[in-house]
């Protein structure tokens, strides 16, 4: 395990190796993505744009996650639900991808709330909510960072 310079907060960085195997074997089933990140990785669409994502974090949408980093998105990912957060994909997403995860399966409300406020602070171009909590925050108390969203 390699010391990480950027702040992140999942259950146990020791599940990466596990993580990784899954995220490996979803992006077995997605060859459009696949596709979608080779360009992506030659074209470098996102370069210079910050994403801050809120999705399930599981195998799939850390294939999505990859694919927008592979793109040039300086990305970061919060837990939209806390009962489906897979720990393993979260320790893979920070060990081996570099991308800063804030989830824990099973994490409580205040940890949860902690945990969108990080993603914020990242003061994303890009947003990707799967459940509008990082949107109704920009919307009722983040109202600085709407200048700079632009999708």
């Amino acid at each position: 395990m390699t010391v990480k310079t950027f702040k992140y907060d999942i259950k146990d960085i020791s599940l990466a190796g596990q993580g990784k195997k899954n995220i490996e074997w979803a992006f077995k089933d997605m060859p459009v993505l696949k596709n979608i990140m080779k360009r992506f990785e030659r074209e470098k669409p996102f370069t210079g744009y910050k994403l801050s994502a809120s999705v399930h974090v599981t195998k799939e949408t850390a294939a999505l996650c990859i694919a927008m980093k592979a793109g040039g998105a300086d990305a970061v990912l919060a837990a939209s639900n806390p009962l489906s957060t897979q720990d393993d994909v979260a320790a893979a997403l920070v060990e081996y991808w570099d991308i800063p995860v804030f989830g824990i399966a099973g994490e409580d409300k205040e940890t949860y709330q902690r945990h969108i406020e990080e993603v914020l602070n990242h003061k994303p171009h890009l947003v990707i909510d799967d459940g509008c909590d990082l949107v109704a925050q920009i919307h009722k108390n983040r109202q600085d960072l709407l200048k700079d969203i632009i999708g």
